[in-house]
Parts: structure tokens; sequence; C-alpha cells
């Protein structure tokens, strides 16, 4: 069972498709997608070759945004300053992603290796990392918004700065630990989102029956995988590449998802 927890199941990724409905999405985006990347977690257990099949798999996806949801790097086992060059490793790793459109968050293990350390490694690697920050996304003439949230267990992370003041289409937040969503969408601006985009849990990487998910990170225990609704809001939390504590998936295997959004009807 370890064999094959540990080299089967833990390097067989799985695509996950799902159809996300947003109010009031522009006609230009009918249709877009997104691909969502998370938790690489680079040689703690994630060999170079895994990233390398992930990035193949994306590429063959053929999305029109890539968004990548934190933990690039592990802090420990390894020494810090191995952890700080991985952060440079998995941005050659992730350069040959072929959309034109990268952008990624912070997890609170890139902000314990040294948040500037990954933004300066990711960026490159051609992505550009929104730290308490955001861009629109245009198209046609149309926009949505994408926000990037420092990393809250680690920074609290400031919606305020993170979101426009008057967002002119949806908004799409990346928020690596999910279990923070209900303390931002009650802030002001939480009204504002459509979509958040998290990781963080790795799906609990090992799950039995009857038991269910058996190791799971602070702030990763509420919502575990999957995606939650939240009145016009949305939750999408992504089980992630890599593996920590234990180098085992088993019933939960590593994940792309490929989102394609689409209008929501009125109700």
């Amino acid at each position: 069972m370890a064999l094959y927890s540990g080299e089967i199941a833990a390097e067989r990724i799985e695509v996950v498709h799902r159809a996300i409905a947003i109010r009031h999405l522009p006609d230009a985006f009918h249709g877009f997608r997104i691909a969502q990347i998370s938790d690489i977690h680079l040689d703690q257990y994630t060999p170079p070759g895994l990233v390398e099949r992930v990035v193949f798999q994306t590429n063959a996806l053929a999305p029109d945004l890539v968004l990548l949801t934190g933990d690039f790097v592990s802090r420990g086992p390894l020494p810090l300053r191995l952890s700080r060059e991985d952060a440079y490793r998995c941005g050659d790793l992730l350069r040959p992603l072929t959309c034109s459109l990268r952008y990624a968050c912070l997890g609170n293990h890139d902000a314990s290796v040294g948040s500037d350390v990954v933004v300066d490694g990711l960026a490159k690697g051609g992505i550009t990392t929104l730290v308490d920050s955001h861009v629109p996304i245009e198209r046609g003439g149309q926009r949505l918004w994408l926000g990037g949230l420092n990393d809250p267990g680690s920074s609290g992370g400031n919606l305020d700065l993170t979101l426009p003041n008057q967002p002119d289409g949806p908004v799409i937040l990346m928020m690596h630990e999910p279990d923070f969503t209900d303390e931002f969408l009650a802030q002001p601006k939480g009204k504002f989102i459509d979509l958040i985009l998290a990781g963080h849990s790795h799906g609990g990487q090992i799950r039995l029956p009857l038991l269910g998910p058996l190791i799971l990170p602070l702030n990763g225990r509420k919502y575990v995988e999957g995606l939650f609704h939240f009145g016009s809001a949305q939750l999408y939390v992504n089980r992630g590449i890599g593996t920590v504590s234990l180098p085992y998936r088993l019933n939960c295997p590593p994940e792309i998802t490929l989102m394609t959004l689409q209008p929501r009807e009125p109700v």
C-alpha cells in the first residue's frame, strides 16, 4: 500500500473539468477557460519530472488563463538555502507554460521560505505574483478582475488592496488557504467576489473509506476539496500537486483543474 501510495498514486495526475457559472459574466468571457495549479512543493517530495508533466498536460488543455495558488516550495525538511534555490528552479520548470496569461498568489510555505525570493523566482519564469493586488483581464473590450491575496495565514492579507474599489466586471480571488473564505466574504468588499480559488489542503492526501481525509493542515480543514457555494460567491479548492508530512496520496490524486466560465441564469 505504501509503495502504491508513494510511487504510483502520488504521481497519477487527474484533470478535473468544472463548469463555473458566474453572475453578470460578459459575453466575451463565455467559455473562457482557466487552468488552476496549486501546491507544487518542489523537492520536498515533488520531483521535477512531475512538474514537467503538469506543464505538459496544462499546455495540452490550451487554457485562456493559468492561475497558480501558492506553495511552490516547502519550508523543511530541506535547509532554507535549498528551499530558496527551489523557488528559482520552480520558476524554470513553469517557464514552458504556453498560456500568455499566468498569475500566482503566495502560500504559507512560500512566506516561510521568503516571499521576495519566491516572487522573484516565479518572475524569472514569466509568472506574475499578485500580493494584495489586482489586475484586469481583458477580452473583446470587456473585462473581469483578478486579485491575489498575500497568504492570510502568515500576513493576514488585505482585501481592500486586493480588490478594486468598484469592479466593472466579475471578480476572481486567489487565496491559498480556503478556511479564511468566511472571514473575507464577510468584509465590505467581499460582496464583489464571484469566485475564490484556493489550495493548501491537498485534499487530505490520504482518503480512506469511512475515515475520510487523514492529513489536513491548519486553515485547510473546513473546506477540503472541490466546489462550495456561498450565495452569489463560490470557492474551489484544488487538491494540489505535491505532498507534505508524508510522500503519499491515496484516493486523492494530484489535480489540475480546468474551469470553463459560463453565465449564471437569473434566479
